[in-house]
């Protein structure tokens, strides 16, 4: 028997009777106001958010953006231009979510605590969006760490209803962070050669991400399903989105809103409990039907070097 036919009948209300998806995805961009980047000064984080931004509408690419509020802060209060770095986002019509203050990791930190970073990381984000006529609703769990219990799972998702909050899902995890850590790296050392080599490298690794997803996605449900790609605000994708972009066009992909790709069925899959630290939703349901999920693509290896010891952080 296939895979996939064996997979649905694990999950019955995933069953194919539902007319084949053309490929279409949903872009989120973790860390604001800035992940790795060569310099911190105001002056090159607008340089980077405006570049980011000005891709994201000249390819007319629907987003999410998930703020850790504790790097808008300078000597104790928020720094007005990092703030309107958030504000620039919602100008440029994209949606800010939740990604806690100070990044914590729910497998890491007792639950209360962790909660309460979350309420302390809507401080000025709610506001700016309330000033924008839009209400803040979506949460997405730092390193993708859900919990290490199912009782701390399912107390932390009464927490979030409580608040009005809703997970954003992952299902193309990637090392695009490693990437962006060790091109900001090469441009901090003025080293062009390999920020360019590594720019070069990125799309055709995330190009294999996408494959192994789709693959994954067939395995399990028998079609294609919209995806949720996680990438973060940083230099990398400032320069290289627009390549990006591209690459996933050929791959016949539409760009649609987070909310758009949750309303596809296979979004109703029980993830279950498996044990596993920061694996995509992908995974956690390959998991839960009793399947091992394939290994990410490698990076290569003059990418991890760039990178140093900061490639087995994790974000």
């Amino acid at each position: 028997m296939k895979t996939w036919l064996l997979v649905l009948l694990l999950f019955p209300f995933t069953a194919a009777a539902q007319p084949p998806a053309t490929r279409a995805v949903a872009i989120t961009f973790d860390d604001l106001p800035f992940a790795a980047v060569p310099a911190d000064d105001n002056v090159s984080l607008v340089g980077m958010t405006t570049r980011l931004l000005q891709h994201l509408q000249t390819e007319q690419v629907p987003a999410v953006g998930f703020v850790n509020e504790a790097k808008l802060y300078r000597e104790g209060s928020p720094d007005p231009a990092r703030v309107d770095l958030l504000r620039n986002w919602l100008k440029a019509g994209f949606e800010l979510g939740n990604h806690t203050a100070s990044h914590p990791s729910l497998n890491r930190v007792p639950l209360d605590i962790f909660e309460a970073d979350l309420l302390q990381g809507e401080t000025v984000t709610r506001p700016l969006m309330q000033g924008e006529g839009r209400t803040l609703h979506w949460f997405r769990h730092p390193y993708l760490h859900l919990g290490t219990t199912p009782e701390v799972r399912s107390a932390f998702q009464d927490f979030l209803a409580a608040h009005g909050y809703t997970v954003a899902p992952v299902t193309v995890n990637n090392s695009e962070w490693v990437f962006a850590v060790a091109y900001s790296r090469a441009q901090a050392q003025g080293d062009n050669d390999a920020a360019q080599r590594i720019g070069a490298a990125y799309v055709p690794y995330m190009d294999t991400v996408f494959a192994r997803a789709e693959q994954q996605a067939l395995e399990l449900f028998g079609r294609p399903i919209p995806h949720v790609l996680v990438l973060h605000a940083n230099a990398l994708n400032a320069d290289y989105f627009d390549a990006l972009a591209a690459m996933l066009r050929q791959r016949g992909y539409r760009f649609i809103e987070l909310g758009d790709a949750l309303k596809d069925s296979a979004y109703a899959s029980a993830i279950g409990y498996s044990g596993f630290n920061g694996e995509s939703w992908l995974e956690l349901w390959s998991r839960q039907a009793g399947l091992r999920p394939t290994q990410q693509p490698p990076v290569p290896g003059f990418v991890m070097q760039w990178a140093g010891p900061a490639a087995n952080r994790g974000y």
